[in-house]
């Protein structure tokens, strides 16, 4: 690597350090996430320009998005997908994306239906990943609240992923349905071949399972294969690596469901400490200070828009149909702002868009800077209606 390439490189790790410290400073009610965007913004080209993403770094980026994604797809319980909770929730995401879809095309410019679709599925996505810490530190988990949540938002993750490979693809959608079915039959076919050679030689099972407990890691060895070799197969595919990352989630959960446990907890090691942060970080690092200043209003529409097409449906779902359960207005509000949270599929979304020339690189800037926003007021303001019901509930 380039001396330059090293120095971004150490300030990215330095922002990543610096990142929880500020969000313990201010009670965690700025996400740790949200830093991140904020310390890339200060360092990269729109502010000190002291860091710069090159092809180098770029490699770390990748596989940092690959491995969110890939945690976000181990949240995936495919059980309750097929169930009357994915069901509602599938609905849900299909009508917000029409919502958001017909919004972007009347009054966002360029009016382009491309454009249109792209800022409709940036809009109506759900940042499980980044919701997961605050549901844990909120204790709702395995409550209805917590379930419903995550059933949002696994879907609010799994759609527009598949959406993006659909429709944002350079390709005819037949072709590249017909594409992400090969995608699907090849995935299938190198799971199951080595898995059904596992189970008939459970000799080398056990040598992997042993061996995660020594420095050889060799279970934490076959979840970066899978990773990597679903990643490789989108590329050669000409698909989203996100795709094969989020695929790769799904699958590792399905494969370890006795050691999952052990195996998210290493992942989230890994994950968290450097790759992801990096992601975050460049994330920041291109967004465009000059078109988040020139045009405000854009921002605040952006943040206005991806509660109304994201948050206002789910809310009145949850209250007239419920997913786990009909919820009362104050529950099915909370509902609704956590499910508006969104961000990395936001960041990813605007980066496909942007590189087609689907999307204009400074409203692909507000995008992020608007997803950003969303993940530090949306879950904010959850909270303090959840507070004020316990306290009228009291």
């Amino acid at each position: 690597m380039p001396k330059s390439d090293m120095l971004s490189l150490f300030f990215i790790a330095s922002a990543a350090v610096l990142a929880p410290l500020f969000a313990a400073a201010t009670h965690k009610r700025i996400p740790d996430v949200v830093w991140l965007l904020i310390l890339g913004v200060v360092i990269g080209p729109s502010g000190c320009g002291i860091a710069e993403v090159s092809h180098s770094i770029d490699l770390f980026r990748e596989v940092g998005m690959g491995m969110l994604f890939l945690i976000a797809g181990t949240e995936i319980n495919v059980s309750q997908v097929r169930a009357k909770p994915g069901r509602v929730a599938i609905g849900v995401w299909l009508v917000c994306c029409a919502v958001a879809t017909g919004v972007a095309y009347a009054v966002v410019p360029p009016t382009k239906f491309a454009s249109s679709i792209a800022l409709g599925i940036a809009l109506t996505s759900t940042a499980l990943g980044t919701l997961l810490p605050i549901l844990i530190e909120e204790k709702l988990i395995g409550q209805p609240m917590g379930n419903a949540v995550l059933i949002h938002g696994a879907i609010g993750e799994l759609a527009p992923v598949l959406a993006m490979s659909i429709l944002l693809s350079s390709r005819d959608p037949g072709l590249s349905t017909v594409i992400l079915l090969i995608f699907v039959i090849t995935t299938a076919v190198a799971v199951v071949v080595p898995t059904r050679f596992i189970l008939r030689h459970p000799a080398m099972g056990r040598v992997i399972l042993m061996g995660s407990q020594t420095p050889s890691k060799t279970l934490m060895r076959v979840v970066i294969f899978i990773l990597t070799g679903l990643m490789a197969l989108s590329s050669v595919l000409d698909l989203d690596i996100v795709l094969g990352a989020f695929t790769a989630g799904i699958i590792v959960r399905a494969l370890a469901p006795v050691n999952f446990t052990l195996v998210e907890k290493e992942l989230r090691t890994l994950g968290f400490s450097f790759l992801i942060p990096i992601f975050f970080v460049t994330s920041g690092m291109t967004i465009s200070l000059d078109a988040v200043i020139k045009q405000p209003w854009m921002l605040l529409f952006f943040v206005a828009a991806i509660l109304v097409a994201r948050g206002v449906p789910v809310m009145i779902a949850e209250r007239t149909i419920g997913s786990v359960q009909r919820m009362g207005w104050s529950d099915s509000a909370r509902l609704g702002l956590y499910a508006a949270s969104g961000l990395p599929i936001i960041v990813a979304v605007t980066e496909i868009a942007v590189a087609g020339k689907i999307m204009p690189s400074d409203i692909g800037s507000l995008l992020v800077a608007a997803g950003g926003a969303s993940v530090l007021l949306f879950p904010l303001l959850a909270h303090l209606l959840g507070q004020r019901a316990a306290r009228q509930k009291a």
